[in-house]
């Protein structure tokens, strides 16, 4: 490669363009045309146009003539697959030049990315000369000079902390293999509706989805994994071969919700993958040898940094290449059924990681996840959305805003935190561009505001952003966050919130197993007093087993999927029944408390067979926890040193070891510090849904595929049960007073929880007939029976069309009376 250099004249034109620019509009407006710009952007000339925004570094004075851009660039073929390497770059500075508060660049000599190499490397560094930057924290300076990561980086192969990559992302868009699904987009394609912003398509709303995390969902853990089952099961569905148990739990869906897929924070002390063996900053140019690794961060997803949120997840990339993310997209959308991508965007806020790597200017200060972002700051909002549309534009069909109720800034006046809706509003407004096809996404909101006010479950309506966008959905109050099944009266207590969903949830995102109530359902601690929570008996023998039975339930999937309106969601690990829980090793100060956080994991989700097991906790095992009960005599201990110390750790560890631990004496925070590491490592691979592949049950996973495909033969379900007093923007209760549609239980309940309701097809040639036993002692249910609780409902002419396993009933026979344990349901099916 030619030794980088700045081209003077282009490098101008730049800097008279952005002026032009700012001066024909206001900051936001003019941040919005600015920041598509930022980062690092190949040009067909084979010069690469960098851009980056630095107002700390404009605001300390560093002159122009410090502020380089350093790039560094591989002399021979890298193994990103590697777990570690050493590698010989050729280094070199290239002066950066200013306008306002950005530093351009138009550079030739970069090498650009591709699926086959590793591009260029490069980060913004200036010489501090004794001058410090108010503000920003200076952890990844080195040798006197400040470094400045990308922001708007497209690949960060070695994670956040190193050099981002150049990469090719218009070679990445032209050799995507799914082109023609996206050039198919149109307003005659059954796939999409006309949006409301200048007649462009818009994805329409899955019939249902499943919620997958990539790190746990193959062996591999990596999204190159995921597309390989997915071509896998494509080649059986072609040739119409049966699939199995296993692999039934990943179809029947027409979408999947990805967990984030953005690079994440890293443990100071434990993640380390760009190491500079023999390093001369002050040299312009010199060939360098470089540690570098492949980042193998244990995460769920949720602890982004901001920083790089356009380019994928490196510790899910097996290959250490962006294509991995395009080619899980591809493999899904050229099945013989197409399957949606929803990518889960979390850009709410921002893990402490995340300080040294961004400007000051993008925090307005601490917060509960971390730190608070500053959504009025022009440039933020700018680069926020910015961030958003690039990470979209991997091929994403829909879009689910985490913690939309999160988006919220100070004001003084009032002196009080403010939704920001008019920032989520321009989220909504954002169109992708793929393969040449310019459309709208299906839009998702998580949002429980007033959450986390006190009352804030009995406040929320979970429709705020509906109203505001009629064309947007919500999860549902069932799904939002803190639901526990797996425990007595939680469908009576939580009728009142079905019966939401009935009446008005037709927008919403509903069912029970999400990657966040099932971390929940694993933090209650269940008791024998009166008035300790009580798990449900009558799912299973064992608290493993009840809860896997509680988030796979036969019950409650025949309730979303056959009965109520919205779009069913699954969660992949609860199909599987496997492990799951809040796993990440990227916090080397709170790691322990998160733990401890965790203590009841061992009781809901660890058995004795497993803890026995070879495959399983290793490192917990080597650090001296012989049995489950040892493991969770200390982890319970631990949660409780957490609360009498206020986490200290020096006072957790001399408390601990008061009481005697399985670990050696004498016990340090180190030692908190390695178990909570060896923690989440064994449960992470614990987790890992390869190991429970062969526990699949072959008629409960065609059970559960029956049910999904019940749904999708019968999409107008979705509507709300007519008669509702609400009803939805677009389809009125009041069109539809006079049918018999309803939605009720039985009460008084006389032990057992028994829903049921009608339901009719739009064009009146299909009547549909539920009853489920949610919980409870057996009950018996017959057309003849509930005709009791409905009124004027026909008696004759049912037939089962669907039956839970262990209800005595086939699909097709005519209806009888049937007994319907806890979990029991059965759908009758008639033709008016």
């Amino acid at each position: 490669m030619p030794t980088p250099q700045l081209r003077p004249q282009p490098t101008a034109d730049r800097l008279d363009w952005q002026a032009a620019i700012e001066a024909d509009h206001d900051p936001f407006a003019a941040a919005q045309e600015i920041a598509p710009h930022l980062g690092a952007h190949p040009q067909d000339d084979g010069t690469v146009v960098v851009g980056f925004w630095t107002p700390a570094i404009v605001d300390a004075g560093i002159p122009e003539s410090d502020v380089y851009l350093e790039v560094f660039t591989p002399t021979s073929e890298v193994d990103l697959a590697a777990a570690e390497s050493t590698v010989d770059f050729e280094r070199h500075r290239v002066q950066m030049r200013r306008q306002g508060e950005y530093h351009w660049g138009v550079i030739e000599g970069m090498q650009v990315g591709t699926r086959e190499q590793l591009g260029s490397l490069y980060q913004l560094v200036y010489e501090k000369d004794g001058r410090e930057v108010p503000g920003r924290d200076d952890s990844l300076d080195h040798d006197g000079w400040g470094i400045v990561p990308d922001p708007l980086a497209d690949s960060v192969p070695f994670g956040v902390y190193a050099p981002a990559e150049c990469y090719g992302m218009d070679r990445l868009d032209t050799e995507r293999a799914d082109r023609e699904y996206f050039e198919a987009l149109g307003t005659d394609d059954e796939r999409v509706s006309t949006s409301e912003h200048e007649g462009l398509p818009r994805v329409d709303p899955a019939v249902s989805m499943l919620e997958v995390h990539p790190g746990t969902a193959t062996e591999s853990g990596s999204l190159a994994g995921l597309a390989r089952r997915y071509e896998a099961i494509g080649e059986k569905q072609a040739a119409d071969e049966e699939l199995t148990p296993a692999e039934r739990n990943f179809v029947g869906y027409d979408a999947i919700q990805l967990m984030p897929v953005e690079p994440l924070t890293q443990n100071y002390g434990e993640h380390n993958f760009w190491d500079p063996v023999d390093f001369d900053r002050d040299a312009e140019s010199d060939r360098v040898e470089i540690r570098v690794g492949r980042p193998d961060m244990i995460n769920w997803g949720y602890d982004i940094v901001i920083t790089a949120f356009s380019a994928p997840n490196p510790a899910i990339l097996e290959t250490g290449r962006p294509d991995e993310l395009v080619d899980f997209i591809a493999a899904c959308h050229t099945l013989p059924d197409p399957i949606k991508i929803v990518f889960d965007i979390a850009l709410g806020h921002a893990d402490n990681g995340a300080i040294p790597l961004l400007a000051d200017d993008f925090f307005e200060g601490p917060g509960m996840y971390g730190q608070h972002l500053d959504y009025q700051e022009p440039t933020v909002r700018a680069i926020l959305l910015e961030l958003q549309r690039r990470k979209m534009d991997f091929g994403a069909d829909g879009i689910r805003v985490d913690g939309a109720q999160d988006f919220r800034y100070y004001d003084p006046e009032r002196d009080e935190m403010i939704h920001d809706d008019a920032f989520l509003a321009e989220m909504d407004a954002i169109t992708q561009e793929v393969a040449g096809t310019e459309y709208r996404p299906w839009m998702i909101y998580e949002d429980g505001r007033p959450w986390p006010q006190e009352d804030w479950e009995l406040a929320s309506s979970y429709r705020s952003l509906i109203e505001q966008h009629p064309h947007s959905f919500q999860w549902s109050p069932v799904t939002f966050a803190h639901n526990t099944p797996a425990l007595l009266t939680f469908w009576a207590t939580k009728w009142w919130r079905v019966r939401e969903v009935a009446d008005f949830g037709s927008q919403w995102l509903t069912g029970v197993a999400n990657h966040d109530t099932v971390r929940r359902g694993t933090q209650v601690a269940v008791g024998d007093s009166w008035d300790a929570p009580q798990e449900n008996p009558h799912l299973g023998e064992t608290l493993p087993e009840t809860l896997d039975a509680a988030y796979n339930n036969p019950a409650s999937s025949m309730l979303f999927h056959c009965m109520l309106p919205g779009v069913p969601m699954d969660f992949l690990n609860a199909n599987m029944r496997g492990p799951w829980g809040f796993i990440r090793d990227t916090d080397g100060t709170w790691n322990v408390k998160v733990v401890a956080e965790e203590a009841y994991f061992v009781d809901w989700q660890l058995t004795e067979e497993a803890f026995a097991d070879d495959r399983f906790f290793p490192r917990l095992k080597e650090l001296g926890f012989e049995t489950k009960s040892e493991l969770r005599n200390f982890v319970r201990s631990l949660l409780n040193a957490v609360e009498a110390t206020d986490y200290d750790l020096d006072s957790m560890a001399k408390l601990l070891m008061s009481m005697g631990t399985p670990m050696d004496d004498p016990l340090s925070y180190k030692d908190l510090k390695a178990f909570g590491q060896a923690w989440m490592a064994d449960v992470h691979e614990y987790a890992n849904l390869s190991h429970w592949v062969d526990q699949q049950d072959d008629d409960r996973t065609d059970f559960d595929l029956a049910v999904r495909s019940f749904r999708h033969e019968r999409p107008w379900l979705r509507a709300d049960v007519a008669g509702s007093e609400v009803g939805t923007a677009t389809d009125p209760a009041s069109d539809a007073t006079d049918s018999l549609e309803t939605f009720d239980y039985r009460h008084p309940t006389e032990g057992t929880v028994l829903y049921y309701g009608l339901r009719e097809s739009p064009a009146g040639d299909e009547q549909l007939l539920f009853a489920a036993n949610m919980e409870g002692q057996p009950v018996d249910a017959s057309p003849e029976i509930l005709a009791d609780e409905i009124p004027d409902l026909p008696t004759d002419g049912w037939e089962v069309a669907l039956a839970a396993p262990g209800v005595a009933a086939e699909d097709g026979e005519a209806a009888a009376t049937v007994e319907l344990v806890d979990s029991g349901a059965i759908v009758w099916r008639r033709e008016p």
